[in-house]
């Protein structure tokens, strides 16, 4: 009787498992599995007349072949990197500062003033750069009024003005789990490094770092993530002449009605930003487990 009550206990246990993770089975099968599938049947196939396709490469091979598209491809990875790297720099100090160096409501003020940017869609925030940046805007005027030019200036529509957008769109996902992880060191570390001599840089490097690097990592991925499949941002701050490579995927599934060519895009940003996610968990000796927990 006992084995009996034993087994429906277990086999209870696991339909209730089974119930729990449906759900996200199935959106994880409709919403990324199935739509990926899709993706490569389409980016493998070439139109031959107006409803037939055949098996074909050529959507790859046009990529290769074609040097404005494999330039905007590489230009679009190392602005992203660039702009991950730069997130971090800004991040860590203010993260540090929020995890660290205040506490109470004033820690909690400060969390917010981070998170309040995000309450307006991107759409918002990046209109707000380009009210700043354009050539009757903000910093034009200020500029002007401080002698320093004697005409208007022309800040949007260049990588610069990228650069600042997409690492403003992307602070908040680089800060939060900084601040997770460096409210987990012990206060007593930091002293005890003080406390032999340490410097402020072999603090930093020797304590402080390798005890983030799981927050490091995470934000990193994904701010990296985010920036490289950005559009809204590279398209309205750089401009027509912006070459991003979201904006080439947009042109072939929109603008060109090449669907097997966008597939073909859009499978290929996926494999680059697999790629150089983990050769990040690599070179940091990172595993993807421990830092997405």
């Amino acid at each position: 009787m006992s084995a009996v009550t034993g087994l429906s206990f277990r086999d209870s246990g696991k339909l209730g498992l089974l119930l729990l993770i449906s759900p996200l089975l199935l959106w994880l099968s409709l919403f990324i599995l199935l739509p990926h599938v899709d993706l490569v049947m389409i980016s493998l196939r070439e139109r031959v007349a107006a409803r037939e396709y055949a098996f074909s490469w050529s959507n790859y091979t046009a990529f290769f072949t074609e040097p404005l598209y494999w330039r905007t491809f590489m230009r679009t990875a190392v602005m992203s990197i660039l702009a991950t790297a730069l997130t971090l720099l800004i991040a860590f100090p203010v993260a540090f500062y929020i995890a660290k160096m205040v506490r109470g409501r004033f820690k909690a003020l400060l969390f917010v003033l981070c998170l309040i940017p995000f309450w307006v869609s991107e759409l918002v925030r990046t209109y707000g750069w380009m009210i700043l940046l354009r050539e009757t805007g903000i910093f034009s005027g200020l500029l002007q009024w401080l002698g320093w030019v004697d005409q208007p200036v022309e800040m949007l529509y260049n990588d610069v003005a990228i650069m600042v957008g997409l690492v403003y769109t992307s602070m908040l996902f680089m800060v939060v789990p900084l601040v997770t992880t460096l409210e987990g060191l012990d206060d007593s570390l930091i002293e005890a490094a003080y406390d032999l001599g340490g410097s402020h840089f072999r603090v930093i490097w020797d304590v402080v770092i390798p005890h983030a690097m799981p927050g490091i990592v995470s934000g990193c991925i994904v701010v990296f993530m985010l920036t490289l499949g950005n559009y809204l941002t590279p398209t309205l701050l750089g401009g027509k002449d912006s070459l991003w490579f979201t904006e080439q995927i947009y042109t072939q599934f929109i603008t060109r009605f090449n669907w097997e060519q966008g597939s073909a895009f859009g499978m290929l940003l996926l494999i680059l930003s697999s790629f150089i996610v983990w050769a990040g968990l690599k070179l940091s000796r990172q595993s993807f487990t421990r830092v997405m927990t």
